[in-house]
């Protein structure tokens, strides 16, 4: 565990807060799913909250694939000298 944890405290803050809202999206959902609503309420509440998990993931891989392109380039140019 202390591992996984001195990890998460080596990324950037950005990349901290997405994991964070994630998270607490991702267990309220969870919480919403088992909680004594109406159906309808809880289906609806549930599909939200997943969406917003599901969007800051998304978004997470988009910024990961473009600073691994940005660290490529920077290595493509600077071996190339252009």
């Amino acid at each position: 565990m202390p591992v996984m944890l001195e990890e998460i405290r080596r990324v950037n803050r950005e990349t901290r807060v997405q994991y964070a809202l994630m998270f607490i999206f991702g267990a309220l959902c969870i919480g919403v799913a088992f909680a004594p609503l109406e159906e309808t309420i809880r289906i609806t509440t549930v599909g939200t909250l997943f969406g917003f998990t599901a969007g800051l993931w998304v978004s997470h891989l988009v910024q990961v694939l473009r600073r691994a392109a940005e660290a490529k380039k920077a290595d493509v140019t600077g071996v190339s000298g252009q």
